[in-house]
């Protein structure tokens, strides 16, 4: 294999017919001034290079999807490995896209809550367990062996009804007795119902004594019970009562949790995602603040998307007649009454006159109001001028069913170590690298939970090491800047931990700390050692100090450089 990446003859852009030798799994640092042609030999020349000899090692198929890239104006570079180019630009533009799906840790956690989350009501708080036939047998053997137990199946809690007709459905299916409201009737007799009371309903399914000789016949009138009341189990022990389920179940809030699986914690996946906000965590609305200019009156410009003369105006000045408003003076000095009517709307049906060309006519319609208006117009619209208008006086704000977590309620109520998957992404990187070390979270490390831990731990420690530490994991990709996405993606890297690959970077160390600085050095020496080549177009000393070899181009800058 080649030790060397030669290139020869690169006249791309200013280079000047320039031969490089750069040795590979080292760190390479290219200087020189600003415009001299740095990152026209290691982007657009080596880099270009690598990825168009990449795609055209692939399929016609796979090609039509990637298209055609024309090849660098350089005689010949042989050497190259497979390219990988890490740019200040934007990770992504998704708004589902945050820091933490970038980098897989989102996807991690989701298998830690998958397999080691604890469910906790959401409506009370309280923990909730599951349970099967073979725990509930071992626990009633364990526990009250030698005692007897009523066995009785919840069918019905708290809810009106004289519930005749369910009565004689259990008497017909062969069961005897029932308990409402906390007194047994045989089914046989009449059981009166206040039908505007709520009740609740057990059928009785059988008294046995717990034995071990007694196990099958246990483990049936379980299985009844579980059977007739969809998961419920009752057990009664003299004045004791004790109520099991076999779901993610709250008997005291009627709540049934979703089986805790790592899709419940995706807000990508219509399982797990929150349904008033569909996993965004925000959303947008036509905003009073950016439709209207407040200063101006009603006719003289105060609603934006409306110019003078505008048909929704005379509709308005149509409404104030015949309510007997004045709608004169800045649009703030209007009465709450009027403004409220200006932006949603009144039911009224008052008296219209339509006007087209010399001709008019009269008629009862009603004023729809602005936000109503806009929020037909932003769903029929195709036109993208239009709606790049509208979208002009939407706003964005959190989502109030989910506090901005994306997730529905049963998934932010499950928790690891007394923390929701929701809490953990609103932790800055830092301070959750240090949570997972503390001794509640190395409790869990037992398989298969130690593997996904260690993951974590180890993503989060890279994405420390290159000084964006201060994040969460819940940010949006889209707010990073470019420096912060650089080095997201330099961390997703070192996390893929692969080899034989050369890395291109573009000055990775604008605007970090000297601190911080030396532990990304660190970082790109930690890939170089996967056996990698790294390629960095920097000015910082203390990177050119660190590197293997430098590369200078100069003397200036454009048609003087390169």
């Amino acid at each position: 294999m080649p030790q060397w990446i030669e290139v020869r003859g690169a006249r791309q852009h200013n280079l000047k017919n320039i031969d490089v030798d750069i040795p590979k799994n080292r760190l390479v640092v290219i200087t020189g001034p600003s415009g001299s042609g740095k990152s026209s030999l290691a982007f657009d020349t080596i880099y270009a290079e690598g990825q168009r000899r990449y795609v055209e090692s692939l399929s016609s198929y796979a090609r039509q999807f990637l298209g055609v890239q024309d090849k660098p104006d350089v005689d010949d570079i042989s050497g190259l490995s497979p390219a990988i180019s890490i740019e200040q630009k934007g990770v992504s533009r998704n708004p589902r896209s945050t820091v933490g799906t970038v980098t897989e840790v989102y996807d991690y956690l989701r298998l830690l809550f998958g397999r080691t989350g604890i469910p906790v009501c959401p409506g009370c708080g309280k923990a909730v367990e599951r349970h099967t036939v073979d725990e509930i047998l071992e626990m009633l053997l364990q526990k009250h062996e030698g005692e007897k137990v009523d066995i009785l199946s919840p069918v019905v809690r708290g809810k009106k009804g004289e519930f005749r007709n369910l009565f004689l459905q259990y008497q017909k299916e062969g069961f005897l007795r029932v308990r409402v409201d906390g007194t047994l009737f045989w089914l046989e007799e009449d059981i009166p119902l206040d039908k505007n009371r709520k009740h609740d309903i057990e059928v009785f399914i059988d008294r046995v004594t717990v034995e071990s000789s007694r196990r099958d016949r246990l483990a049936e009138a379980v299985e009844n019970s579980l059977s007739l009341s969809e998961g419920y189990l009752m057990l009664l022990f003299g004045d004791q009562e004790v109520v099991i389920t076999e779901k993610y179940a709250c008997p005291d809030c009627d709540i049934i949790l979703p089986e805790i699986e790592p899709r419940l914690f995706s807000f990508n996946n219509p399982y797990g995602a929150c349904p008033a906000c569909n996993g965004l965590g925000s959303h947008q609305y036509f905003s009073e603040e950016l439709a209207v200019d407040s200063s101006a009156g009603v006719f003289e410009g105060a609603i934006l998307p409306w110019k003078n003369k505008h048909y929704m105006l005379r509709k308005l000045a149509a409404l104030a007649r015949d309510r007997g408003w004045s709608l004169e003076g800045p649009y703030r000095n209007l009465p709450e009454e009027v403004r409220k009517a200006i932006l949603f709307g009144n039911e009224t049906r008052v008296p219209m006159i339509y006007r087209e060309g010399k001709k008019e006519r009269s008629y009862m319609g009603r004023y729809e109001g602005l936000i109503p208006w806009l929020e037909t117009r932003w769903k029929e619209s195709d036109s993208e001028s239009v709606l790049e208008e509208l979208a002009g006086y939407r706003a964005e704000d959190i989502c109030q069913s989910c506090r901005g977590r994306r997730l529905r309620p049963e998934a932010l109520s499950v928790r690891v170590d007394g923390l929701t998957i929701g809490e953990m992404v609103e932790m800055p990187i830092s301070e959750l690298l240090v949570r997972i070390h503390e001794p509640g979270f190395q409790g869990l490390m037992k398989e298969p939970a130690r593997r996904i831990i260690e993951e974590i731990s180890k993503r989060l420690s890279f994405m420390a090491d290159v000084g964006v530490g201060y994040l969460s994991l819940s940010r949006r990709a889209d707010t990073l800047s470019s420096g912060e996405s650089q080095r997201i993606r330099l961390a997703t890297q070192i996390g893929s931990k692969l080899s034989g690959v050369l890395y291109v970077l573009d000055e990775p160390t604008i605007g970090l700390h000297p601190r911080d600085t030396s532990r990304l050095l660190g970082t790109l020496e930690a890939i170089r050692d996967l056996e990698n080549t790294v390629l960095v177009v920097e000015h910082d000393r203390d990177t050119m100090v660190r590197a293997d070899y430098i590369v200078e181009l100069s003397p200036a800058a454009g048609e003087h450089g390169g």
